[in-house]
Protein backbone atom coordinates (compact mmCIF):
# COMPACT_ATOMS: atom_id res chain seq x y z
CA UNK A 1 0.00 0.00 0.00
CA UNK A 2 2.97 2.46 0.98
CA UNK A 3 4.46 1.82 -2.08
CA UNK A 4 0.93 2.83 -4.47
CA UNK A 5 0.30 6.09 -2.57
CA UNK A 6 4.60 6.74 -3.54
CA UNK A 7 3.29 5.60 -7.32
CA UNK A 8 0.82 7.64 -7.16
CA UNK A 9 2.10 10.85 -5.64
CA UNK A 10 5.18 10.37 -8.14
CA UNK A 11 2.48 10.12 -11.00
CA UNK A 12 0.58 13.09 -10.31
CA UNK A 13 4.07 15.38 -9.68
CA UNK A 14 5.52 14.49 -13.32
CA UNK A 15 2.07 14.83 -15.02
CA UNK A 16 1.40 18.41 -13.24
CA UNK A 17 5.27 19.87 -13.86
CA UNK A 18 4.64 18.33 -17.31
CA UNK A 19 1.76 20.14 -17.85
CA UNK A 20 3.18 23.40 -16.66
CA UNK A 21 6.35 23.22 -18.56
CA UNK A 22 3.83 22.21 -21.74
CA UNK A 23 1.47 25.17 -21.10
CA UNK A 24 4.46 27.72 -20.74
CA UNK A 25 6.00 26.80 -23.92
CA UNK A 26 2.42 27.23 -25.85
CA UNK A 27 1.57 30.58 -24.58
CA UNK A 28 5.32 31.71 -24.85
CA UNK A 29 5.11 30.33 -28.87
CA UNK A 30 1.59 31.97 -28.99
CA UNK A 31 2.93 35.43 -27.52
CA UNK A 32 6.04 35.33 -29.81
CA UNK A 33 3.70 34.33 -32.90
CA UNK A 34 1.27 37.68 -32.13
CA UNK A 35 3.97 39.75 -31.81
CA UNK A 36 5.37 38.49 -35.25
CA UNK A 37 1.55 38.80 -36.92
CA UNK A 38 -0.61 40.88 -35.02
CA UNK A 39 -3.03 40.00 -37.82
CA UNK A 40 -3.17 36.22 -36.77
CA UNK A 41 -4.10 36.67 -33.15
CA UNK A 42 -7.70 35.60 -33.40
CA UNK A 43 -6.26 31.88 -35.27
CA UNK A 44 -3.39 31.71 -33.01
CA UNK A 45 -5.31 32.33 -30.34
CA UNK A 46 -7.98 29.32 -31.27
CA UNK A 47 -4.84 26.96 -31.66
CA UNK A 48 -3.30 27.97 -28.74
CA UNK A 49 -6.43 27.16 -26.35
CA UNK A 50 -7.05 24.12 -28.39
CA UNK A 51 -3.02 22.92 -27.48
CA UNK A 52 -3.70 24.21 -23.73
CA UNK A 53 -6.55 21.54 -23.32
CA UNK A 54 -5.15 18.57 -24.62
CA UNK A 55 -2.07 19.52 -22.76
CA UNK A 56 -4.30 19.88 -19.39
CA UNK A 57 -5.81 16.13 -19.82
CA UNK A 58 -2.83 14.83 -18.88
CA UNK A 59 -3.03 15.26 -15.01
CA UNK A 60 -6.45 14.67 -15.36
CA UNK A 61 -5.12 11.09 -16.88
CA UNK A 62 -2.53 10.85 -14.42
CA UNK A 63 -4.96 11.34 -11.73
CA UNK A 64 -7.42 8.67 -12.76
CA UNK A 65 -3.94 6.24 -13.23
CA UNK A 66 -3.26 7.21 -9.28
CA UNK A 67 -6.79 6.13 -8.45
CA UNK A 68 -6.62 3.26 -9.87
CA UNK A 69 -3.09 1.99 -8.09
CA UNK A 70 -4.43 3.13 -5.01
CA UNK A 71 -7.46 0.50 -5.20
CA UNK A 72 -5.00 -2.44 -6.26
Amino acid sequence: MKMGLIAAAIAIGLAALGAGIGNGLIVSRTVEGTARQPELRGVLQTIMFIGVALVEALPIIAVVIAFIVLNK
